[in-house]
């Protein structure tokens, strides 16, 4: 039970870890003042967040490690964060749809954690949910103005969508941890979220005249189990290299 906890809680801190990660690569760069600011202020929150659930993690590990080492001394396959939040920026289109996609996944993910038996838990899911669900407006919205907005907007939305939409599957699919947290009352079936999921980005995208793109074909997975893209690589080494060149240093 607590090396399944231990892991349970490894991804969701993964997630908000490796996210707040690749959105910090927009700070100064960003399309605009604004968006500048509130991609920043997304990437904090998530990073509060991956504090939280790291911290948890490390209790649970009860081998010496903190939030620290977990963040900067593991290694790729010692991750265990979803695909899609690992992939490139790409352009401001790529990154907003990417944030979409796992805005609406996490908001109702963290709400099916507010019921979780372990209190640590759902105390993290209370916090972190009143963030997200900001997220969720934010980049909805703005999913919307750009799909229904100029030719152009339109059509690089539409292209990040059908290139990031495969990467949607592995957030609903459940595996032998998933199995022993539902069975202990500490999380979820992650199956259980695929129709509200779909039934919010359904609303959204046609609202922003985008055309979701049509079920099957591929879906990359793996990221759970700690099978990576080459991008966490490029991510980890650039995340990573200050600690693992001085070791132990403090300011």
């Amino acid at each position: 039970m607590r090396t399944a906890r231990c892991e349970y809680l490894l991804r969701f801190g993964d997630n908000a870890l490796i996210l707040s990660q690749r959105l910090g690569e927009w700070c100064g760069k960003g399309p605009a003042l604004e968006e500048d600011m509130a991609l920043t202020n997304t990437a904090l929150d998530l990073l509060g967040q991956a504090r939280l659930w790291l911290s948890l993690a490390a209790e649970a590990a009860g081998d010496g490690a903190d939030e620290d080492t977990l963040a900067y001394l593991r290694d790729d396959r010692e991750f265990r964060n979803v695909l899609l939040v690992e992939q490139p920026n790409g352009g401001y289109a790529d990154t907003l749809v990417r944030q979409f996609l796992f805005d609406a996944w996490a908001s109702l993910a963290l709400r099916q954690l507010l019921g979780s038996r372990d209190a640590a838990i759902a105390a993290i899911a209370e916090k972190a949910v009143k963030e997200v669900s900001y997220h969720l407006r934010r980049t909805s919205d703005l999913v919307v103005r750009l799909g229904d907005g100029t030719e152009r907007s339109h059509a690089l939305m539409q292209t990040a969508l059908d290139a990031l939409w495969p990467y949607h599957h592995e957030l609903f699919i459940g595996d032998a941890v998933d199995a022993e947290m539902v069975a202990a009352g500490i999380g979820f079936d992650p199956a259980s979220l695929r129709d509200a999921w779909l039934s919010y980005v359904r609303e959204v995208l046609a609202e922003a005249s985008l055309t979701m793109p049509a079920a099957g074909g591929w879906a990359p997975k793996g990221g759970k189990q700690g099978l990576h893209s080459e991008h966490l690589s490029r991510l980890l080494a650039e995340m990573q290299v200050l600690p693992r060149s001085h070791p132990g240093a403090r300011w």
